[in-house]
């Protein structure tokens, strides 16, 4: 099922009118978490939606598209060789694609912590199970984790940034941490932080398009748009759409009455 709504920015909230970049249109997906299935619906209807667009248009991802769901290994590859003539691809870092990232690197502890936090769905879908690397040493369940994930992949994780602007609109995956300009903004924050950035109500000088907080429906506020709709879990998978002053959201399955606002 697919859902399109037209918002135009300003209508019905406070707040400055934002603008993306001229001649231009940015598609931003909210977080997969290995639900495949749903990212090639929202691929299929996003590439429908940009057929005949002659302008520039960016394919962007949030962050967090592995862990929880059942195949993240489906998503990594389905988004690593993805290409399209329409669509410029830019992908930004997780705390999940970091938490991984930081246990293959063998950080002490970590790999136990990403299999509880996620990860053991994660690992099953490249065939291997968590109980098997929870039975082993660490420096042999890290090796483990190696053989079983392609370089291809590791290297395609580790090349995720971690925020877009376009015009009026940054994209990051978790959000920032208000008071601070966004050159000092850590990657710790911009990855994991949820309050004090969640409750803050003032102006950051453009909106904040994120995912890494799950809400029923697409949580609008005047100075933040958090698109993390609990597709792993039932909800659907939802993507924004900017353009100019414009903006719309295209929805991808979930539970009945679990769809966009």
């Amino acid at each position: 099922m697919s859902l399109l709504k037209k918002i135009a920015t300003g209508l019905g909230l406070s707040g400055p009118v934002y603008r993306g970049k001229p001649g231009m249109r940015a598609y931003a997906i909210g977080d997969v978490h290995g639900c495949l299935t749903q990212l090639n619906a929202m691929l299929d209807r996003i590439e429908q939606d940009v057929s005949g667009y002659a302008g520039t248009a960016y394919l962007i991802l949030l962050g967090d598209i592995v862990d929880r769901g059942p195949d993240s290994c489906g998503v990594v590859e389905r988004l690593r060789t993805y290409q399209h003539p329409a669509l410029r691809k830019m992908m930004l870092m997780g705390n999940h694609e970091e938490f991984l990232l930081r246990a293959l690197d063998g950080e002490a502890g970590t790999l136990r912590r990403w299999l509880e936090f996620g990860g053991a769905e994660c690992i099953a879908s490249y065939g291997l199970s968590a109980q098997r690397l929870l039975a082993a040493e660490e420096d042999d369940a890290v090796a483990m984790l190696h053989n079983a994930i392609p370089a291809a992949h590791i290297t395609f994780l580790s090349e995720f940034g971690d925020t877009l602007r376009f015009g009026d609109y940054l994209f990051v995956h978790a959000g920032i941490r208000p008071g601070l300009a966004l050159d000092q903004q850590s990657h710790a924050d911009l990855r994991w932080i949820r309050d004090p950035f969640l409750t803050h109500r003032g102006d950051y000088g453009f909106m904040v398009v994120h995912g890494h907080t799950i809400s029923d429906t697409v949580d609008e506020q005047t100075n933040r748009i958090g698109i993390d709709t609990g597709a792993y879990r039932g909800g659907p998978l939802t993507a924004l759409v900017v353009e100019n002053t414009e903006r719309r959201y295209l929805s991808i399955g979930g539970q009945s009455g679990r769809g966009l606002p």
